[in-house]
């Protein structure tokens, strides 16, 4: 395995995926306060806190951001931000990366309202699953998503990765434990890589 697998850029064509990093700041928050009411159903939330305990303060932008750093040197991460033509436009985690026999992670991802559709984000999560595969010699991505965001499920359907069920009240999300749909691929299913397999699939044929 690379020794920091958490610092590269991955780019294919106008999309890329890079580290995120605290001068993101300015151009991270107008973009995720822009999208309040589009992101607000789909966010993780905290559960409330037992009887006579205060409840967590939200972090700072740079308090997150050193957070995901410590957790991407550590080896449990890969934190990215999503660029499209060279503007931040969402962001995209590889999380719970676990090592022995399983060699598993799972992806989660948002993406500015007014880019997507576009194939912004179904190009993004495949060059973050190649590089899981290629790169850090995991076996397995999934990713979990509620049910209801259509939008999230339509990008992991373009990508072809298999449903497998359904996670009851996987995630605290927007206020209360939701249910969620598991995808996975593993690295057999995708033997020339998922990129490719986008581009080959969303290419209109002659």
């Amino acid at each position: 395995m690379n020794a920091h697998p958490w610092s590269v850029e991955l780019t294919d064509g106008d999309v890329a995926l890079r580290p995120i990093r605290r001068r993101d700041h300015r151009a991270w928050r107008e973009v995720n306060q822009r999208n309040r009411d589009w992101l607000r159903p789909w966010e993780a939330t905290i559960p409330p806190p037992p009887p006579g305990h205060l409840p967590p303060r939200r972090p700072t932008f740079r308090q997150m951001v050193r957070h995901l750093r410590a957790e991407a040197q550590s080896g449990r991460m890969l934190p990215f931000v999503v660029v499209h033509q060279g503007r931040l436009a969402g962001q995209l985690t590889v999380a719970g990366i676990t090592w022995g026999s399983m060699c598993s992670a799972h992806i989660g991802y948002w993406i500015d309202q007014a880019v997507a559709g576009r194939g912004v984000m179904p190009t993004a999560v495949a060059l973050a699953t190649d590089h899981c595969f290629r790169s850090l010699g995991l076996h397995r991505v999934e990713i979990c998503i509620r049910p209801e965001n259509a939008p999230s499920r339509r990008v992991v359907e373009k990508l072809g990765f298999r449903e497998e069920g359904v996670r009851p009240r996987y995630l605290h999300i927007d206020g209360a434990w939701r249910d969620h749909l598991v995808f996975a691929l593993t690295v057999e299913e995708v033997p020339q890589g998922l990129l490719a397999r986008w581009h080959r699939d969303s290419t209109p044929q002659k």
